[in-house]
């Protein structure tokens, strides 16, 4: 039976569970369990990392833990009794360990490894508090490291600062928020300001010395020195080395390790030096022998010095080496290191031995405790520590010192008889009274123990020595008095002995007769001489003498002799016990001289503070015994002096001297009638303080009043103990008159001088000290009534200095922190003044910064919870009297502009956090009765109304963001919970006083929109928040959101008919909380929006008004990332408007706008779909094709289905922006033109709007138009600039503006110059289909057209694709999906090249024009693409591939022409047809063909700087045609019953039959042209070419060639082989008529195409390295690829239509220079240098060659009347020179991206080849191929002078084909447009003209060797004579302008094939913009 469990409750899981019981619940270990229930052996409970699921788990799988139960019942909490570090502990590194895991993910290495090590700590940490055997104050340091690396990491990753108490979390519940606030601000301050260390200390360690030559020992002393003052600042810290240089105690760390304790901030500067002196202890000389003398001295050796500030980067100086100097003479060495200092070079110099210091430096920061605790290794090995010299700047009072600094300064000696000076050796003893020299008393330094006697190192042969060695004596006191330092003087020879002989001896007594010690300072003292055997040791003997020069002067009685000789010494005494006052030691022996006591009284003030407070206790015990002697007599003498020692102790260097005078009072203090006096006095004081002209003496008499008090309150209760309490009364009298004194003069009023108000402000300062004293000895109530009395009395803020002010209201500020205020009783005396006070203040908006302390103080003291009758009272007083003046001090401040300086800043924020957390905590304190006496206390409606206003704003104020720091959710939930508390309450006074008749818009509006940004607070929204947090907020305040969200709804439905002046302005506020992802917030809110519809319908008939602000709102909203997927549902719900409120079903089923309400959900839901998909794609980083056609989407969207003018043209900006971005040029121009239609050139005035400004209508048009111009010339779309320029040029014309019409013609002139001379790259255009539901709503299963950028080929545009779309999956087939595709949960996507169809063929069919401009009409205005795919339909010959390979050609036709607004258009219609496999043949053969001339051409006009094009593509037609290429199609169409069965295709075959032959007659010349320019190496290959042409002949069929070729040469009527094409599958059909005149085969269509052939790769890579031998010139032709066709290769792949793998194209090579451009220079064919060979037989005359005549601009009109009708009839088809033919193929070979190169363009059909033929040749034609219509030709190769030659490029490398199409290979037409040839009939010879006219010379291009013909060509230089017959008249048409941009569609096709549209697609364009 399950039981609730009692105690158990709480849990740790200690093994995994994997609950696959029925009910069993899942656990891991370490999660933490609440238990519900229990039973033998299993609980019942969940995890609180899921609360949700309950389950059952084993009880031995859990430990319990001890837990509080709170709320027992359904809703309990539990909380682990554990200590709250370890819980935010556990808690924090829960939350830390996923966020860890994402920075990993985020690649933020840095920060990872930081984290991981940081947590590691904090477990370690964890550990040690969890076994719990730390003591209380390592536990203290335990917590605060863990702490301090949780609040590091918490900043680190963003999270929230934690509110802490001595380290443990603080529940803002338990405190006030006044405290919550500064326990907030104290940690942020922690945060950045880093405390200054005021206390520093120098740890410094001798390694070793460093030198050749040592051999003697030596003693190194270490001090630090000022240079500034030229004076030690420290002791010395000694230590000896050995002969070695290392120190010779290393066992002992504190002989060789010191640390300079003390010293100040002020010294840790510059000139502060750490000074090293070095004695050797040797014999005198270094260099001495060593039998020489066996007496050890200590002599000088060297110095070292290293300023501190070298110290100060704080880095540890390791192995520091210091250079050891000595100085040139002996005499200097007591300053060397003042001269290494001051750099006086002259005076010292290295040491000869070179000697380096090895020492370890480093400044420790911190008191000396910090210092012990966290250098606790330093300490524990042992260090000495080195003093500074005297007191610290600190005396800590117990301090013991003793200590006596004598410095040995120098002597003056006589030479004693001797030739040369002294060797001096001082040796010094300290004797005692007795006689007895003392034992360990002298110092030498911190590092070496204390020694008996001491010597002075030699100066060698120096009467005049000069030592400065310091020595520190600490003598015990009693021994001090009654002993003296003895000093014996000796001269050491230097001689084989060695003796040391004395010749003399000075001393000095440490204590004079008086009992003062030695004074400090300089002392000379009397060298008594005396002999060797002298017997000093009877001390009686000598100490009658004088001693010191200074009393030899004084008593003249000793005979001169004595005093030639001098010694000088100074001492320093630094003593806690004894003086050398005289007035100190007068004072304290008052009892000896009672007539000395009012001097010595005098003379205490001239005392130093440092002697006073050596002997504080005896000094207050003399001064009270005094008291206590006489009072009356000594009553104020003795209160002075109390005055000036109470004073002294204010002193920094003092203040710790304090606690020494509190005890003396409570423990020492003696004098019980002293009251009497100290009170009589002070009052004296007081009452003169008024007339008084000097106040400096009474203010220093208030200053001390807290000790006098002090003084006075012990002194009563001593007398009351010794008396049984007598005298209450008239001691309660005294101190009443004493107050009423002191309040009357604080209600003074200075006049004029400013002293009084000085001296009221010194007593207001000191008196809130005197509280404490005060409650001693009274009744709490009556010290606050005095105080208040006293407070009360201060004169009103008007006539008061500023100065005052400030001071006033510190005391308040005191006495709101002394104890009195803490009670209850004493408070509510206190308040009413308090709060008299600030609020003056705060009306006045002064001392802001101490009002803020004192009302949060104020604050501290009332707790949330407390309900007791007296808190409830204070809150009533502090309502009525300070709520209104706060929130206009909060108003005030937070208006003002924020100061610049940062500390300022600082202040001002701290302000006015202060006065918002006091704001807070009052309304927090507030309670029904409260509000209620508020709102009952405002007398009329514009009162309460102007306080609603106001704390409305207020609240506004404090949502702000910038309000608190970000980190700070913790103050910003509980300022939240008060705000809605508040709210709540008044919202009652707002339905009752200002509905109906009193309804106030201004406090309503105030009210919504308060409540909407509460909703929508960052802090507030859950969703963002981890589980943990989340959980934590909703326990604690639960969902605030939804408890304002109803009260929205509920204060909306009580408005009634006032909805009305909400609508549409609530709209936006109201739509943007319900963006808020809150299930319940969204239920509540959404029907307020069927409210106003309901409301907007019944005032107009119509809600067009909501609507429009929904819509403008909701994109405002969702840009800003509002929103999500379940909004729209949810929103779209409004429909049927949800389950909850069926009444509002019915009554908008009832409604008569439900169509019209409908049709509105319906449009902002469509709409949504596109703004959430923009959104989404507006996150990404880069500018990508989703973000733009995610634009196009949403901005087609406004302009056809909204209407909305400004919605629409701010994203077209938008669009723009991201064009430009991209660097879309052209389609970054299509899109401003969207706006500039928009637009009239008209004078209306538009407003500012976006980046325009104010201007008008033709202003801006023209700005719009030169922008466009602008991208239009940078996307090189030059031709669409121009017609722009034209069209402003008309406007500039039509307003005289000549100066921008001429800069506009010159920039029309520029673009075209652009044009002819700058290289322009053709884009590939790929298809992409976008299949499957996870795409965005504007791709989904739709097909698009992409154009490339430049140079992208089909592999980079896929890769580029995947990576917009990383989830997608390409589509290895070309294939139509299914629909399990479109319907499947994922992305697909299908890519692959497609073809343009230029729609407009007039300028691509129009001879002589420049590829540069045909380029442009190629890709440009495209509506059109088309792609093929091989097939084989019915059985495959495996023999003959090619009887069954059908192609199908698909169409694509776009919704818009590309390039557009987009780089990429959506497919509206596909059409699919089938080309026969015979249709499919002539066209490769065309294709073939015409590839094989344009390259004999390109080679003929040395366009090629390399034959291997040509050579690859002989090699690759003739070798596959021997293999069987060619003969497979006679194989296939050719035979009997192919033709049997095919009866429609007689006149198809005869065409293939008529291609065949051509090719052979190409190949033959081709080869001609090839011998002529092939390399010597090529000569073999060319061989075997030439005799594998002879098996291709023969296997055609051909036998005579060479004669046919007389009869029937190549028909090149634009001077190089010219084709038709076709590659329509109308005019293939086999219905289809064909018009096929009767020329050469050579004159039959072949579009260019490469592929692999039987060519080896190797022998292609060998073509490729060979140079052409060529002229170079100054334009090279681009190289154009074509689609690619296969010879029948036994390797098959599939159609790069199908791979999507497979490369798209090579057009564009990037190889090429843009020099490279692409040309139309024509020339003619000229026979000459012609090879004799077997082909070509001797050439013909002269007079036989054939001129041929190139079209220019005089070309006839096509309309000419004099064509005939089948003339006519011709369609007009595009170039078959066009360099560009290749851009219309789509498959390539896989052999690579080939081009190939530039044929110049023929004339159109309608008028040329008529004309030619017509003119030249008079016999009629035959039928047979074999009987051309043209004029016989010569089969020579001909030098070319053309522009330049294409180099020799990889991208050409790989094989030429015969041009037969396998099944691996798919095959396009070149052609974009139908063709139909002419009637042989009419088209008669052609006749070489016999004579020239030389007035219709065309100019020809200057050749080096001219041909003898030429073609007519704008370009060309020299005139070449034309014959008669052949000239052409110049007509006066202007050449026809190219197409506009935005040309629209046309609705038909040429030919037949038409389009479905039964008219021109126009641009859906908006009538025009209003004003914008």
């Amino acid at each position: 039976m399950w039981i609730p469990t009692e105690h158990e409750k709480y849990g740790v899981v200690i093994a995994g569970f994997r609950g696959t019981i029925p009910y069993g619940l899942s656990l891991e270990i370490g999660d933490t369990v609440q238990i519900l229930e229990k039973c033998d052996g299993w609980y019942r409970g969940f995890a609180l990392k899921n609360p949700n699921i309950k389950g059952i788990f084993p009880s031995s799988y859990v430990h319990l833990k001890n837990a509080c139960v709170k709320n027992k019942g359904q809703f309990e909490m539990v909380i682990p009794t554990e200590d709250s570090v370890i819980t935010e502990m556990t808690s924090t590194l829960r939350d830390w360990g996923t966020m860890w895991k994402q920075l990993y993910v985020r690649n933020e290495g840095d920060l990872f490894h930081r984290l991981w090590h940081i947590m590691n700590e904090i477990l370690d940490l964890r550990r040690q508090v969890l076994v719990g055997h730390l003591t209380h104050d390592r536990m203290k340091d335990v917590k605060r490291h863990i702490t301090a690396r949780l609040d590091w990491g918490n900043e680190q990753l963003g999270l929230d600062l934690v509110p802490r108490k001595e380290y443990a979390m603080v529940d803002p519940e338990d405190i006030s928020i006044t405290e919550l606030y500064r326990l907030m601000e104290h940690r942020h301050r922690k945060k950045d300001t880093p405390v200054q260390a005021s206390s520093h200390h120098l740890f410094v360690q001798m390694k070793s010395l460093m030198c050749s030559n040592l051999g003697e020992e030596l003693e190194v002393i270490f001090s630090l020195f000022d240079s500034k003052e030229n004076r030690p600042i420290s002791e010395r810290f000694f230590l000896r080395l050995n002969r070695n240089g290392l120190p010779k105690a290393p066992d002992k760390p504190e002989r060789h390790c010191s640390l300079f304790v003390d010293l100040g901030s002020s010294e840790l500067r510059r000139d502060i030096y750490i000074t090293v002196h070095i004695i050797r202890i040797g014999r005198m000389g270094a260099g001495e022998k060593k039998n020489a003398c066996n007496v050890q001295y200590r002599r000088p050796f060297g110095c070292a010095v290293l300023s501190i500030a070298d110290l100060l980067t704080g880095e540890t100086k390791d192995d520091l080496i210091l250079k050891v100097y000595m100085c040139n003479t002996e005499s200097e060495w007591y300053q060397i290191h003042e001269n290494i200092i001051k750099k006086l070079n002259a005076r010292y110099n290295l040491t000869g031995s070179n000697a380096g210091l090895a020492v370890s430096l480093q400044l420790l920061h911190g008191d000396i405790e910090q210092i012990r605790r966290e250098y606790s290794s330093v300490f524990s090995h042992g260090v000495s520590i080195t003093r500074k010299l005297g007191f610290s700047n600190i005396i800590m009072p117990g301090e013991m010192r003793n200590d006596l600094y004598i410095t040995v300064e120098r002597g003056e000696f006589e030479k004693g008889g001797k030739s040369v000076a002294r060797n001096v050796e001082v040796t010094m003893f300290i004797v005692e009274s007795s006689g007895q020299a003392l034992k360990d008393f002298i110092s030498f330094g911190s590092g070496e123990p204390p020694a008996s006697e001491y010597h002075s190192f030699v100066l060698y042969h120096n009467n005049s020595p000069r030592w400065s060695e310091l020595l520190k004596l600490p003598i015990p006191v009693d021994k001090f008095r009654g002993a003296h330092i003895r000093f014996e003087f000796r001269h050491c020879s230097t001689k084989e002995k060695g003796e040391k002989k004395l010749f003399g001896f000075s001393f000095v007594p440490l204590m004079q007769e008086d009992g003062r010690t030695l004074p400090d300072g300089t002392h000379e003292l009397i060298v008594h001489k005396c002999e060797e055997n002298t017997n000093l040791l009877d001390t009686t003997r000598y100490l009658k003498l004088p001693f010191s020069k200074g009393i030899l002067l004084g008593n003249n009685t000793q005979a001169m002799k004595a005093t030639k000789e001098s010694f000088w010494i100074t001492s320093f005494l630094c003593s806690t016990k004894l003086t050398q006052n005289g007035d100190m030691l007068d004072l304290l022996k008052w009892r000896t001289h009672p007539d000395k006591i009012t001097g010595c009284l005098s003379k205490l003030k001239e005392i130093d503070g440092s002697e006073i407070v050596k002997f504080l206790q005896d000094t207050l015990d003399t001064l009270f015994g005094i008291l206590d002697e006489n009072s009356q007599k000594y009553g104020s003498k003795v209160f002075d002096s109390l005055v000036h020692i109470i004073n002294l102790l204010q002193d920094s260097k003092f203040h710790h001297f304090k606690p020494v005078m509190d005890t003396y009072i409570e423990s020492h203090f003696a004098g019980a009638l002293a009251y009497r006096d100290l009170i009589k006095v002070l009052k004296w004081y007081v009452d003169r303080i008024t007339e008084a002209e000097r106040q400096e003496h009474i203010q220093e008499v208030l200053k001390a009043q807290e000790y006098i008090f002090k003084y006075i309150v012990q002194s009563r209760r001593l007398f009351s103990l010794a008396t049984g309490g007598q005298n209450e009364d008239e001691f309660r009298c005294c101190i009443q008159e004493l107050l009423m004194s002191v309040r009357f003069f604080l209600s003074q009023e200075s006049k004029g001088s400013g002293a009084l108000s000085q001296s009221q402000a010194v007593f207001l300062s000191s008196f809130p000290a005197v509280y404490s004293e005060l409650l001693k000895l009274f009744d709490v109530r009556e010290v606050a009534n005095l105080v208040q009395d006293t407070l009360g009395s201060l004169p009103t803020i008007v006539h008061v200095d500023d100065s005052l002010q400030a001071v006033k209201l510190q005391c308040i500020g005191k006495t709101v922190e002394s104890q009195l205020y803490t009670n209850p009783d004493s408070r509510y005396i206190l308040l009413p003044v308090v709060l008299h006070h600030l609020h003056m203040h705060l009306q006045e908006q002064k001392d802001l910064i101490i009002c803020a302390r004192i009302l949060s103080n104020v604050f501290c003291l009332i707790k949330k919870n407390s309900s007791e009758k007296s808190v409830l009272e204070e809150i009533d007083v502090i309502v009525a009297s300070l709520l209104d003046i706060l929130l206009r001090t909060i108003l005030e401040i937070t208006s003002r502009p924020q100061p610049s300086s940062s500390t300022i800043r600082l202040q001002f924020q701290d302000v006015t956090g202060e006065f918002v957390a006091c704001l807070l905590s009052l309304l927090r304190q507030m309670t029904d009765r409260h509000y209620q006496q508020l709102l009952d206390s405002f007398s009329t409606k514009e009162d309460l109304r102007d306080f609603l206003l106001q704390i409305f704003t207020v609240f506004r104020i404090l949502i702000r963001p910038e309000m608190f720091p970000k980190d700070w959710t913790v103050m910003r939930l509980v300022a939240n919970n008060v705000i809605i508390t508040t709210v709540l309450y008044l919202s009652d006074a707002l339905r009752k006083n200002f509905l109906n008749e009193n309804f106030d818009y201004k406090i309503w509006d105030s009210y919504f929109y308060l409540a909407v940004i509460f909703i929508n607070q960052l802090c507030l929204q859950l969703e963002m928040f981890t589980t943990s947090k989340k959980k934590k907020v909703l326990e604690k305040y639960g969902d605030m959101r939804v408890t304002m969200g109803c009260e929205i709804f509920s204060m909306w439905q009580n408005l009634g008919e006032h909805k009305l002046h909400f609508i549409p302005a609530l709209i936006g506020p109201f739509l943007e909380v319900t963006l808020i992802p809150q299930p319940d917030l969204r239920n509540v809110m959404i029907p307020i929006f069927h409210d106003m519809m309901d409301w907007e319908q019944r005032r107009s008939g119509n809600f067009k008004q909501v609507e429009a602000k929904l819509i403008d709102k909701l994109d405002s909203l969702m840009s800003e990332g509002k929103g999500d997927e379940t909004y729209r549902e949810l929103f779209n719900s409004i429909i049927p408007l949800f389950g909850p409120y069926p009444s509002l079903l019915k009554k908008i089923e009832r409604e008569t706008w439900r169509e019209s309400g409908v049709s509105l959900i319906a449009t902002v839901t469509r709409l949504m779909e596109r703004l959430l998909d923009y959104r989404d794609c507006m996150k990404m980083g880069e500018v990508d094709g989703k973000k733009i056609g995610c634009t196009v989407s949403l901005l087609n969207f406004y302009k056809t289905e909204l209407n909305k003018e400004e919605m629409y043209i701010r994203y077209i900006h938008k669009l723009y922006d991201l064009h430009l971005k991209a660097q879309n040029f052209t389609e970054a121009a299509y899109t401003l033109l969207l706006y500039d239609e928009l637009l009239e050139w008209s004078d209306r005035p538009l407003r500012e709007f976006l980046t325009y400004p104010m201007q008008t209508e033709w202003q801006r048009k023209e700005h719009l138009h030169l922008a466009i111009i602008q991208n239009f010339d940078r996307g090189k779309c030059w031709e669409n600039g121009i017609i722009l320029c034209r069209k402003i040029a008309e406007q500039y014309e039509s307003y005289y503006d000549y100066r921008n019409l001429s800069k506009m013609r010159m920039m029309e002139a520029s673009l075209y110059d652009k044009i002819m001379d700058q290289q322009r790259l053709e884009p590939e255009f790929f298809r992409v289909g976008f299949y499957g539901k996870k795409f965005p709503f504007f791709l989904r299963n739709k097909e698009f057209v992409c154009r490339g950028h430049d140079y992208e080929r089909l592999e980079a545009f896929q890769q580029r694709m995947l990576n917009e779309f990383p989830h997608a999956i390409a589509m290895q087939h070309a294939n139509q999906p299914d629909e399990t595709i479109f319907q499947a949960e994922a992305q697909y996507l299908q890519i692959y090249a497609v073809t343009p169809i230029p729609e407009s063929q007039e300028v691509l069919q129009r001879e002589g024009v420049p590829d540069n401009i045909k380029s442009f009409y190629k890709v440009n205005h495209i509506w059109k693409f088309r792609y093929d795919r091989p097939f084989h339909k019915g059985t495959k010959d495996k023999e003959n591939e090619f009887k069954s390979l059908w192609v199908e050609r698909t169409s694509l036709y776009l919704v818009q022409s590309l390039p557009g607004i987009s780089r990429w258009f959506e497919v509206e219609k596909r059409e699919v047809i089938e080309m026969s496999p015979l249709e499919n043949a002539i066209e490769v053969l065309e294709n073939k063909n015409q590839q094989l001339k344009t390259l004999i051409s390109q080679c003929q006009t040395r366009q090629m700087q390399n034959i291997n094009p040509l050579t690859m593509c002989l090699n690759g037609v003739i070798d596959a045609a021997v293999n069987g290429g060619v003969s497979r199609y006679q194989e296939a169409f050719f035979v009997k019953e192919y033709i049997l069965s095919h009866p429609e295709d007689g006149e198809k075959i005869t065409r293939l039959r008529e291609l065949m032959l051509e090719q052979a007659q190409i190949l033959e010349f081709g080869l001609a042209v090839h011998e002529k320019f092939v390399p010597q190496d090529m000569r073999p290959l060319h061989k075997k070419l030439v005799d594998q042409f002879f098996v291709m002949k023969s296997s055609l069929g051909i036998q005579e060639f060479s004669a046919c070729i007389q009869a029937s040469p190549v028909h090149f009527p634009n001077g190089s082989p010219r084709v038709c094409r076709n590659s329509a599958p109308a005019s293939m059909s086999p219905d289809g008529t064909r018009v096929i005149p009767r020329r050469s085969p050579l004159s039959y269509p072949a579009v260019n195409r490469y592929s692999s052939s039987s060519l080896s790769s190797q022998a292609s890579a060998e073509v490729s390295n060979i140079t052409g031998q060529s002229e170079s010139s100054d334009e090279v032709f681009n190289m154009q690829p074509s689609p690619s066709t296969s010879s029948l290769s036994s390797t098959h792949s599939a159609s790069p239509n199908v791979t999507s793998s497979a490369p798209s194209s090579a057009r564009a090579s990037p190889l090429l220079s843009d020099k490279h451009k692409h040309s139309r220079e024509n020339s003619c064919l000229s026979p000459r240098e012609r090879p004799c060979s077997a082909i070509y037989p001797t050439p013909v005359e002269p007079s036989q060659r054939l001129l041929f005549n190139h079209i220019g601009e005089g070309a006839l009109p096509r309309s000419d009347p004099n064509l005939s009708a089948p003339e006519k009839a011709v369609n007009p088809t595009p170039s078959s020179w066009s360099l560009d033919s290749g851009k219309e193929a789509k498959n390539m070979s896989d052999s690579g991206k080939l081009i190939s190169p530039p044929v110049p363009p023929r004339p159109t059909q309608t008028a040329s080849p008529a004309r030619h033929t017509t003119a030249v040749s008079p016999s009629p034609a035959g039928r047979s191929p074999m009987k051309g219509s043209v004029q016989s030709f010569t089969p020579s190769p001909v030098e070319y002078h053309s522009p330049g030659l294409i180099s020799n490029s990889p991208v050409l490398s790989g094989s030429y084909s015969s041009g037969i199409s396998s099944l691996s290979r798919c095959s396009t037409s070149e052609t974009s447009g139908f063709e139909n040839q002419v009637n042989e009939q009419s088209a008669p010879p052609v006749v070489p003209g016999p004579s020239y006219s030389a007035p219709e010379e065309p100019v020809r291009k200057e050749s080096k060797t001219p041909p003898p013909y030429s073609v007519y060509e704008r370009t060309l230089r020299r005139p070449v004579p034309l014959p008669h017959s052949l000239s052409i008249p110049v007509t006066s048409e202007p050449p026809a302008l190219p197409p506009k941009p935005l040309a629209t569609r046309p609705s038909h096709l040429e030919n037949g094939t038409r389009r479905t549209d039964p008219a021109p697609r126009p641009r859906p364009l908006p009538r025009k913009v209003s004003q914008l």
